[in-house]
């Protein structure tokens, strides 16, 4: 005797365009919330504030997100899972460390071109973000940040691609910050594409720390 089976709910055509619809909305909520929390501050911010820039009641915002640490949160996940694709990318392919600088620097900027408003709040919030528990995967992010780029100038100091006398850590450091407080002057669509800043800022630095033939 057949087993009978469970149908399967189907789909409609109209159940479709509604969850379409709300991961759009939910999208621009996203959008709307981070350029708020890079202008006025996360503290600063109150779910209302961050509602009335989207044309919205602060009730109805809660209908997408219980609160704004949630909201911060998704918006920064989101940030560091697409920069960690990019860079691990980089990472694998097995590039020279000249070749890994000037990827890792060209997707550092194609990353500001994605997701400027959360890059300037990284910039600015991290540092007190990491002492909460549901924010403990910034460190992990900049742990990870750090050592990548470390390894690739140690990598090309060994190799005689970059000077013998090359304080790794300094320039590392002027590498990060002077990459990332793009974010505070760079606005997507402007007269420059992110691969070109890339192109002109490795211009600057690989001049100063290249061996010269």
């Amino acid at each position: 005797m057949p087993v009978p089976t469970k149908k399967k709910p189907q789909v409609t055509a109209a159940r479709r365009p509604a969850a379409g619809a709300a991961q759009a909305r939910r999208r621009e909520l996203l959008e709307t919330a981070a350029e708020v929390f890079a202008e006025q501050g996360y503290n600063a911010t109150t779910v209302r504030k961050i509602a009335d820039h989207a044309g919205m009641l602060a009730g109805s915002l809660y209908y997408h997100f219980d609160s704004k640490e949630s909201m911060l949160e998704e918006i920064l996940r989101t940030f560091l899972d697409e920069l960690w694709d990019g860079y691990d990318t980089v990472l694998d392919a097995g590039l020279g460390p000249r070749e890994t600088l000037e990827a890792l620097v060209t997707e550092s900027f194609r990353e500001i071109d994605r997701h400027r408003a959360a890059v300037a709040i990284y910039q600015k919030e991290s540092k007190q973000l990491v002492a909460q528990e549901r924010f403990g995967f910034l460190a992990e992010s900049q742990r990870r940040f750090e050592k990548a780029w470390l390894s690739t100038l140690e990598r090309g100091v060994a190799a005689h691609v970059f000077r013998a006398d090359l304080d790794v850590r300094l320039t590392y450091r002027f590498v990060r910050d002077t990459v990332w407080v793009a974010a505070s002057w760079y606005r997507p669509g402007g007269q420059h594409s992110p691969e070109e800043i890339a192109r002109q800022y490795l211009s600057m630095v690989l001049d100063g720390i290249a061996v010269r033939e």
